[in-house]
């Protein structure tokens, strides 16, 4: 290898490193706020709201066309750059069948949760969950019948959240998903409901 070539070398493959590093695969907040805000509306019986269908990304052309070396380069550049542009979306994607099965479920359940979440015994816990607050404020004899459906609705939820991000590509995201999904579920609460804060206070809405 030449001089020339060693001093033109060295930065490109550094280039090709930075690139590979310094490429952040972020969380898309907005984009997760309205995936989550269409699922909650969904199963509080509320109509929601369809994602738009975000512009292709353009992908990075190499201008670089000289030695053998420099093309390997622009190559291994024009491949690695697409493909984490394309990591980064800028959609969450909630159409999977696990997803649509977890929806159908918890929209189901959600008839039979709304007397619990009006009588203050059960409430929109503020880690995405929903928790048995009050017990007393039901008849003993339903109290069987609430734990279950709490237990049932907590199995969906962290599911939901596993799915999500699973189904995006990035399993990592799944105490992201359930962050939001926690604030928007207060949020969207329905009139009545018992929310906590994320400070673990208690409201009613």
């Amino acid at each position: 290898m030449t001089m020339m070539q060693r001093m033109i070398g060295w930065p490109l493959m550094a280039l090709v490193l930075a690139s590979c590093v310094t490429i952040n695969i972020y969380f898309p907040e907005a984009a997760a706020e309205e995936a989550a805000r269409t699922i909650v509306r969904d199963v509080l019986g509320k109509e929601g709201e369809s994602n738009g269908q975000a512009p292709e990304q353009d992908k990075p052309q190499s201008s670089v066309q000289n030695t053998q070396l420099l093309l390997i380069a622009a190559r291994v550049l024009d491949a690695l750059v697409p493909s984490a542009h394309a990591a980064a979306p800028v959609n969450i994607d909630i159409s999977s069948p696990a997803i649509k099965r977890l929806r159908a479920s918890m929209s189901r359940r959600q008839s039979q949760l709304d007397p619990f979440y009006r009588a203050g015994a059960v409430g929109f816990a503020n880690n995405g969950n929903v928790t048995i607050r009050d017990a007393s404020a039901v008849g003993l004899r339903d109290r069987g019948k609430m734990k279950k459906l709490v237990a049932d609705e907590n199995r969906d939820r962290a599911a939901l959240y596993r799915e999500i991000a699973r189904a995006n590509g990035h399993p990592e995201w799944e105490a992201d998903v359930r962050n939001t999904f926690a604030r928007v579920w207060r949020e969207e609460a329905r009139g009545g409901y018992w929310v906590q804060s994320p400070q673990g206070s208690w409201n009613r809405k």
